[in-house]
């Protein structure tokens, strides 16, 4: 156990909960499911994070690059999605 959590003279784990939490109402797993449906976190690199204020930017980026990929895709010769081999 860590050293923090364990009594140094008995070896047994210490109680660091306040007494004003209460969690006997609690239900486990109550919002697992839309959690585990919603949540999604991205960790940017340092270099990468540094051009942007905030998510809200991020995801502006982002919506722009889709908007320029689906364009490209439709200007592309390739649009059977074949390859060049097999064309001729």
């Amino acid at each position: 156990m860590n050293e923090k959590t364990t009594n140094p003279k008995s070896g047994k784990p210490v109680d660091e909960m306040r007494p004003e939490y209460d969690f006997s109402g609690a239900v486990r797993g109550k919002y697992y499911k839309r959690y585990h449906q919603s949540s999604n976190v991205v960790v940017l690199e340092p270099d990468v994070a540094a051009h942007f204020k905030n998510a809200t930017a991020v995801n502006k980026a982002l919506r722009s690059l889709f908007v320029g990929v689906r364009a490209g895709r439709a200007l592309t010769k390739r649009s059977t999605g074949r390859a060049r081999s097999a064309r001729r």
